[in-house]
């Protein structure tokens, strides 16, 4: 039998070498001492359910737009069932896999949507020209995090140093050159995002529509269009005093917003109503004005004689 005093240092010291033992390594760490949570390591469930979300809500409000307008636009409409399909593929690679690609991927997927969303304001896209409307507005803010969120997880993936701190001295260099890198494609990435939110910001500020009215013959008829060319309409729900295409219904025709002046040929009466937000809307006759964002450039009339949103859209005739 062995005494408790017939434990020598050797023998503790083959104890603690049993196999295994290694596996346990953490735990063995002086007081005080804690094992570092990476803050950006992709495979922290958190950091994957946050990019999945985020994908997942950007590509939710491109199927809404895709389904309650947008389809009817040429190029356009099937480019936001694209953006639907593959954001949640990606989204759902996110949550089932710890791939840096997946990462990479989604983070370049919101950074091109916003970037077509920036473009469609400023020059147009595709013949097609956006206006503000507050789920863009949301989905842009939400691809800025979107892209930083997942940006941030692939850089930092891979981080996590080769070797264990304090088992090789040439090696400190190396950990040492790692995180100057990581810092500084992390603080690329924050860059990035602020300059895609100051390029956001403005394009969402000078988004808007003219009040300028003018006229053009499309299919041996005059109507009103507004200072670009783009033809206005009526909505039949419509009264004198107020609009009845809110929501959503605004988003596919833009309310011409402002006081309204009459150029050539702009003959019949003009006038103002308050919307529901209070914003100013232009009126032709008692007919409060909208343009459709089904017509992509000056004399089409693509939204004539629609059913839609609720009641019956008609390009307003100069003559009344």
């Amino acid at each position: 039998m062995i005494g408790a005093g017939a434990i020598t240092g050797s023998t503790r010291h083959a104890l603690l070498q049993l196999p295994g033992a290694d596996v346990f390594r953490f735990r063995s760490r002086p007081a005080g001492k804690h094992r570092k949570i990476k803050l950006g390591d992709w495979r922290q469930p958190w950091l994957r359910v946050a990019g999945a979300l985020l994908l997942a809500v950007s590509a939710t409000i491109h199927l809404v737009l895709y389904l309650t307008g947008y389809r009817a636009i040429p190029t356009i409409g099937w480019l936001f069932l694209v953006q639907f399909v593959v954001a949640f593929v990606l989204a759902i690679g996110a949550l089932v896999t710890h791939s840096r690609l997946v990462a990479i991927a989604g983070a370049g997927l919101a950074l091109s949507t916003l970037g077509a969303y920036l473009l469609a304001v400023w020059i147009g896209l595709f013949g097609f020209k956006e206006i503000r409307t507050r789920a863009g507005i949301a989905a842009g803010l939400i691809e800025v995090a979107a892209f930083a969120t997942l940006a941030l997880a692939a850089v930092i993936k891979n981080a996590r140093p080769a070797t264990e701190p304090g088992t090789d001295r040439p090696g400190t260099r190396v950990r040492a050159g790692v995180r100057a890198a990581v810092s500084l494609v992390v603080g690329a990435v924050g860059a990035v995002s602020v300059a895609a939110l100051v390029l956001f910001g403005i394009a969402v500020a000078a988004a808007g529509t003219g009040v300028t009215l003018k006229t053009a013959e499309i299919g041996g008829v005059t109507v009103l269009t507004n200072a670009k060319g783009r033809t206005l309409y009526l909505f039949a729900p419509d009264t004198p005093s107020t609009s009845a295409c809110t929501g959503s219904c605004a988003a596919y025709w833009p309310p011409v917003t402002g006081h309204p002046m009459a150029g050539p040929g702009v003959t019949g009466r003009l006038g103002t109503i308050k919307r529901s937000g209070g914003t100013t809307q232009a009126t032709y006759n008692g007919h409060p004005l909208y343009t459709y964002i089904g017509d992509s450039t000056r004399g089409q009339a693509n939204g004539n004689k629609l059913d839609l949103n609720g009641g019956y859209w008609y390009a307003v005739r100069v003559s009344g």
